[in-house]
């Protein structure tokens, strides 16, 4: 139906799928691997004392060791799923809301991940949509300044299709999220697909594992 109504082509091919480990993060990463996953852990740091550290040491460690699971664990070479974590806006916390330090801690994380792709989700909250949006483009611009190959997700203040639009059009990230319970009807989550699309920005649609089954397969 939604190829019918917006007159796309129907690709048979599954398309990745993002899995979240909340709190536990490191049995659910096992059963991640063994089930092939293709994006993984979100892992849930969502405190700077517990989760990341407070120079950021926890969360190095943990993409090590994430790293280190994969590689061994996994069934055969091919098998290189992408690592996205979503920090909360901790990352700011540590480093004063400094995008050159965000940036720079960011950058470091990459040789943790051994080769896999690796996404930063909400590396700061900005408190606000204009400077999250400045923030953010801030600290995507060092990283590829500094030839990082870190990607940067939007998260906070970015909740309805105007704002995907918005951070969008200002470069501020490499991927958005689209968040599917608040953006509401199907249609609207399609037009915010499909601007993401044409503006080569990476979109993923979060927010299922709040829903029933029905509209998360919708």
């Amino acid at each position: 139906m939604v190829c019918d109504e917006w007159q796309l082509p129907c690709i048979p091919e599954a398309i990745p799928l993002c899995v979240q480990s909340g709190d536990d993060r490191y049995i659910a990463v096992d059963k991640m691997i063994l089930k092939g996953v293709d994006v993984l852990p979100h892992a849930l740091i969502n405190n700077v004392e517990e989760k990341l550290g407070l120079k950021g040491e926890k969360l190095r460690e943990y993409v090590r060791w994430l790293s280190d699971r994969i590689l061994s664990l996994r069934a055969s070479p091919r098998y290189r799923p992408t690592l996205h974590i979503d920090v909360y806006g901790t990352i700011g916390l540590i480093f004063d809301m400094d995008p050159v330090r965000c940036a720079d801690y960011i950058a470091s994380l990459e040789k943790e991940a051994q080769g896999l792709p690796l996404y930063i989700e909400g590396p700061v909250d900005a408190g606000n949509k204009p400077d999250q949006i400045r923030m953010l483009t801030a600290i995507t611009k060092e990283l590829t300044r500094l030839g990082s190959g870190v990607k940067i997700v939007a998260d906070e203040w970015c909740n309805t299709y105007q704002n995907i639009v918005d951070f969008t059009d200002a470069g501020s990230c490499n991927m958005v999220q689209i968040k599917t319970p608040d953006l509401g009807g199907i249609h609207t989550i399609v037009d915010a697909v499909m601007y993401c699309n044409k503006q080569a920005m990476e979109a993923y649609q979060g927010g299922n594992c709040n829903e029933t089954e029905i509209s998360a397969r919708t």
